[in-house]
């Protein structure tokens, strides 16, 4: 088995992971490749007895890697859906931040789970992307130009409030008046979107949600519609630019652009044990049932 390995940082229980990860391979024929820079960071630390190749961007991942693992939080894991983007590797992620609704095995459990991977003893959870296209899109989006979590726009540079013009397959739906409007995926459902009051939906719901941030009007309220949509979005503002942001990563663009954003025709597939699934890291994550009358 060929698996890629990557990380965003080093942290205080890094090199206690990679030992676990390496006491579970070592069971099994394993073919290991680091992504460079997060290589480079454990080398520094004396992790590794001995060298591994490396890989430095999407363009050396191919058809020939079976699993790709994410060490860190759900940040890292939105990273790492940017070097596989549509060559279906799965995406297998291991917690080492705090809280994580994608990066769902937690480092206590790495000696009991990973094994699974090599049993076939796991399911895959295809997740929808979205795609932002527009007039005089910039260059260095051409191949970042997707969103597992959420594409939003927001003001820049001014404390007032944007108004954002909406059309749902060329219908027009509203003109938000607000800090920023949020089209998430139901893998966003649980970040951004719900912390400005989006309901939650659950990983194979064929949805988007749209949610304003801290709207004007407060019965503007988020708006749940099929992921099949065509969005199309316009800013108006006293600032010649504003904010648009895929999942971590954000431009600036002129005002009264028109954004055209949809689903994409390929999907991430996320790792899925079987007492790790979705419901269950729901409950734990929100601590729902903490309350006893539950």
């Amino acid at each position: 088995m060929k698996i890629a390995i990557y990380g965003q940082y080093y942290k205080e229980n890094t090199q206690e992971i990679i030992s676990k990860i390496f006491t579970v391979f070592k069971n099994y024929t394993v073919e290991i490749v680091f992504e460079s820079n997060f290589y480079k960071v454990i080398e520094e630390e004396k992790i590794l007895q001995q060298p591994f190749p490396i890989f430095n961007s999407h363009k050396d991942l191919d058809g020939s890697f079976d699993m790709f693992i994410s060490i860190g939080g759900d940040g890292t894991m939105l990273r790492a859906a940017t070097f596989v983007r549509d060559k279906n590797i799965p995406i297998l992620g291991i917690n080492a931040g705090r809280l994580g609704f994608l990066a769902t095995v937690p480092q206590e459990s790495i000696e009991k789970l990973l094994p699974l991977i090599f049993e076939k003893n796991y399911n895959i959870s295809s997740r929808t992307l979205l795609s932002l296209d527009y007039e005089g899109k910039d260059e260095s989006l051409d191949n970042l130009d997707y969103a597992l979590n959420e594409i939003t726009v927001s003001r820049k540079d001014t404390t007032s409030m944007i108004t954002v013009e909406t059309r749902l397959d060329g219908d027009y739906l509203n003109s938000y008046w607000a800090d920023g409007l949020i089209i998430s995926t139901p893998t966003g459902s649980t970040g951004y979107s719900l912390s400005c009051g989006g309901p939650i939906l659950t990983p194979g719901a064929n949805s988007l949600v749209i949610t304003p941030i801290a709207p004007h009007n407060l019965n503007a309220r988020p708006l749940v519609i099929p992921d099949d949509t065509y969005i199309e979005l316009k800013v108006s503002s006293r600032e010649e630019q504003h904010l648009v942001s895929l999942d971590s990563r954000i431009i600036a663009v002129e005002t009264e652009t028109i954004l055209k954003i949809q689903k994409t025709d390929f999907k991430i597939n996320l790792v899925e044990f079987p007492h790790e699934k979705f419901l269950d890291t729901l409950r734990k994550k929100l601590l729902w049932g903490e309350d006893k009358r539950n």
